[in-house]
């Protein structure tokens, strides 16, 4: 055993043990329990960042954990690796985005190696590889002939110079973010998945998720939306059909969760793409130049809501169903239409964005809810306006004097009888649109033919390949300019077709990969019948709080459609979910005279501190001159803040880097990067290596038990109570307090003299198994070379011994008249007046009881004894 501890060495041989061993190869095994551990796959961006190495990290130490618990582990990793980032950068270096992903796969795959995760990598999946994505496709073609997946015109955010769909989040200023063009909205053709079909179940079923942050499932109810409402229709005037046909030319229905305000109605509003919008425009330029302008804004509810409200009236009006008054419709550019009916009614006394509407617009703001007490200014918006909760309809001809409740089962009665409407459950969640006129994506395997329609691809001819040699140029999709993809025949009727070029949503891929592991080269299906019997779900899912909604909604929907077709026997994806916290480091920087802030790195700065340690300034190495510090953020490129995982393995060691950031916050918190932190994993570490290595020259003395005094029954209490601490924090994944519970041993184990060798022994192997799914490299070495026998992988969590737990005195702190003035030693079955004798006998607390009588004794057992006396 080398004296010093040189972790690259060390862990390069590890780590070849175990890839030569394939220790991490998982294999159904039906009579052992299993426990599928899960971390969400990386996008495949070209190197490792300190949020990577946490996350995987955290994984893998819940991972070893259960392995030591006896439990059949699997532990996966892949790559999510279609999206536009890849289209991007490859735009940007000139290369196809096949060529850009796979070498940065073959470069993150060794970083991840040299952090010693125990992966099966033998079940690797790479999402933009044929052999996955087919059976995406084939799911798809089955649930698009059952109309789970159906096309219809969706609007979209278009850029009509690189002619292409943005992202809500690719619209900068109502601007193209690579182009600088006024987006446009547009109707194209869309591919949707019916999930709005299994609302109520994704909500019902959020209350099975025990071990689910609770704040995760609120995104999701929230985001799913349930509410309970009333279809309203408002009969449209004679006069004011002309252009309208149909159902669109008898009325306008909306949706409401008030209809107890449907008597302070003062207007309609209509989206741009109402058919009512449409005729009314039909002769009216400001009313077209208005619809344009509201089809140029964003679609992205988030913009919709903080944008400026603008509306124009139509002259067009319709008839309030119960009070008979004539409304006018005015068109909005806060209506979305495809949201609902695309029209709501405008109730300005009662709703805070209609109250500002309709002061903008000076529509009449009629009070019709009241609250006892509560005085109402139409100038100026109260929070009470808005209750359903302690008020009274007034101003509502028959309903007045009804409580929220009681108007709302009398208003839908009176509707139902007028047919102008009904109670009606609506969710805010809606069906889930995966087009994408972008090339690095999964092809929808659908043929359009003249004379059948929308054609699924057959099986014998999936997957339809997605060509990886192009190189995008931005506008556009290059496989609707690509003839050699998109030509092909009809496989109903054989006459020349056109093969869909539009690919889908990179979410559908990070949808099912979970299941895909279970058996990821099965090439019969997308999941072998038996390996999902055993495996099931994920026991442990581990990511940011980022995806808390649309990817594990998502996910929770298509293993229900898996679930519907047979492919897997469960509910949920994941049992468990843990939300890791984001890794905060420093960020400095100097303003240019243009204002334009230039990011330095931390590691390019000298920092100042206090007497306290809190950063106070801080200068350029290079230079010596101040620079600005920004406060601690998320690490990221664009504040030049991050660090790299690469540079502190090499430096440190992957087993430094591990402690470090399962040391330094508990798993959900935030991280703040400390170089003095990582250091100080760093010291302990060499610390453990320095006492193992004293230990090693001691192993050829006896280890024979000889009986303990009480100095080492108190030291072996101690490990034994830090191994039942530790164990308890791995159950509750707190790895940040089960380090402190190994160092604490490790200070214990520095107290025992020689001559207790069986106790030293028994100390050590308590501590290395503690710590082995932290710092498994380490502790693997010195597993071998302490020689305590059997690999290191096949040990089990120790078990804290009872016995050691069992003290047999305590130190009671004594308060005299209130105060604290001392402690004594007791034994731990001393009775109350031995207990009071010990310290009246103690000779620090003969000074405050000499001469004085004792009152009163107050014994709270093997905590406090409180002696009263007076002179």
């Amino acid at each position: 055993m080398q004296e010093q501890y040189q972790a690259n060495i060390i862990e390069a041989q590890v780590q070849e043990n175990w890839a030569k061993n394939k220790s991490f190869r998982a294999e159904i095994q039906p009579n052992k329990e299993k426990f599928y551990c899960l971390s969400m796959f990386p996008y495949p961006s070209g190197r490792l960042h300190m949020g990577h190495v946490r996350n995987y990290t955290i994984g893998d130490v819940i991972s070893r954990y259960q392995r030591m618990n006896g439990k059949n582990v699997l532990q996966t990793m892949g790559w999510d690796a279609f999206g536009m980032p890849a289209e991007n950068a490859a735009m940007n270096h000139q290369v196809a985005p096949a060529k850009w992903t796979y070498e940065n796969i073959d470069y993150m795959r060794n970083q991840l190696k040299l952090l010693g995760f125990a992966i099966d990598w033998s079940r690797e999946i790479t999402t933009c590889r044929p052999d996955y994505y087919r059976w995406e496709q084939w799911l798809f073609t089955r649930l698009f002939q059952k109309g789970i997946v159906y096309r219809k015109n969706g609007t979209v955010n278009w850029d009509p110079v690189d002619q292409t769909v943005l992202a809500n989040e690719q619209v900068i200023d109502g601007r193209g973010w690579r182009s600088g063009a006024l987006v446009e909205k547009r109707e194209i053709p869309m591919y949707y998945f019916r999930i709005s079909d299994y609302a109520e179940e994704l909500l019902a079923d959020l209350d099975k998720l025990e071990h689910w942050p609770e704040r995760v499932k609120t995104m999701q109810r929230n985001w799913i939306g349930k509410s309970r409402g009333m279809t309203l229709r408002f009969a449209i005037a004679e006069e004011s059909k002309a252009g309208l046909s149909g159902e669109a030319a008898q009325y306008v229905q909306v949706y409401t969760t008030r209809p107890d305000t449907i008597f302070g109605a003062c207007a309609v509003v209509v989206a741009a793409e109402h058919p009512l919008a449409g005729a009314a425009a039909e002769n009216r330029a400001d009313l077209q130049a208005f619809i344009a302008e509201c089809k140029a804004g964003s679609v992205a509810e988030a913009d919709v809501a903080t944008m400026e409200k603008k509306g124009m009236p139509t002259g067009r009006y319709v008839i309030n169903p119960l009070s008979g008054e004539r409304l006018e419709v005015w068109i909005a550019n806060y209506v979305i239409w495809g949201y609902g009916d695309g029209a709501v009614m405008v109730v300005p006394a009662h709703d805070e964005r209609d109250f500002e509407f309709a002061l903008k617009y000076d529509l009449p703001i009629k009070q019709v809810i009241a609250q006892e007490d509560k005085p109402y200014d139409n100038q100026a918006w109260q929070e009470w306006y808005g209750n359903k909760e302690n008020i009274t309809l007034i101003n509502s001809g028959e309903f007045n004097g009804l409580n929220f409740e009681q108007a709302f089962e009398a208003i839908g009665k009176k509707l139902q009888s007028l047919g102008a409407g009904e109670p009606k459950t609506q969710y805010r969640l809606r069906d889930w649109g995966i087009s994408r006129q972008r090339y690095w994506g999964c092809p929808i395997p659908i043929i359009h033919c003249e004379d059948c329609g929308d054609v699924p691809v057959p099986d014998k001819d999936l997957p339809v390949v997605l060509p990886e040699d192009v190189v995008p140029d931005g506008s556009g999709s290059p496989l609707a300019k690509m003839p050699e993809f998109y030509e092909t025949v009809c496989p109903n009727c054989g006459k020349a077709a056109k093969r869909e070029t539009d690919t889908m949503d990179t979410f559908m891929e990070s949808s099912w990969y979970q299941f895909r592991y279970m058996s990821p080269d099965y090439a019969q299906g997308m999941l072998e019948s038996e390996a999902a019997a055993y495996w099931q779900s994920a026991d442990q899912y581990i990511g940011g709080i980022e995806h808390a909604i649309l990817h594990l909604l998502y996910a929770r929907f298509y293993t229900k459609l898996m679930r519907d077709e047979g492919i897997v026997q469960v509910d949920e994806p994941f049992q468990r979910l843990l939300t890791q916290g984001m890794v905060l480091a420093g960020t400095w920087y100097r303003e240019e005279a243009s204002g334009k802030k230039h990011w330095f790195n931390p590691n390019e700065v000298s920092t100042l501190t206090d007497e306290k340690g809190r950063i106070i300034g801080g200068s350029l190495q290079r230079d010596g001159e101040a620079v600005l510090y920004g406060g601690m953020e998320k690490m990221s490129k664009s504040k030049n803040n991050g660090v790299d995982p690469q540079a502190l393995i090499e430096q440190y060691g992957a087993d430094t880097a591990r402690l470090y950031t399962m040391f330094t916050s508990p798993p959900e918190s935030t991280l703040e990067w400390s170089e003095h932190g990582v250091e100080g994993a760093n010291r302990f570490l060499r610390r453990l290596w320095a006492y193992a290595y004293e230990y090693r020259q001691s192993l050829s003395q006896s280890h024979e038990a000889i009986a303990l005094d009480e100095k080492h029954q108190s030291i072996r209490r101690e490990i034994h109570e830090q191994l039942r601490s530790a164990r308890f924090d791995y159950e509750r994944n707190q790895f940040n307090t089960v380090v402190s519970a190994a160092m604490k041993i490790l200070n214990a184990l520095g107290n025992i003299e020689p001559d207790y060798a069986a106790l030293r022994r028994e100390g050590v192997r308590i501590l290395l198994l503690i710590l082995a799914p932290i710092v498994p490299h380490i502790v693997s070495v010195l597993w071998q070379e302490l020689d305590f026998g059997g690999d290191l992988l096949n040990q089990q969590m120790p078990q804290p011994d009872e016995a050691a737990l069992v003290q047999n005195r305590f130190t009671l702190v004594v308060q005299i008249n209130g105060k604290k003035r001392g402690e004594i030693q007791v034994a731990a079955d001393a009775d109350e007046d031995s207990i009071v004798q010990t310290a009246l006998n103690d000779g620090e607390l003969r000074r405050y009881t000499d001469g004085k009588t004792l009152r009163k004794a107050i014994v709270v057992p093997q905590k406090l004894l409180n002696l009263v006396v007076s002179d």
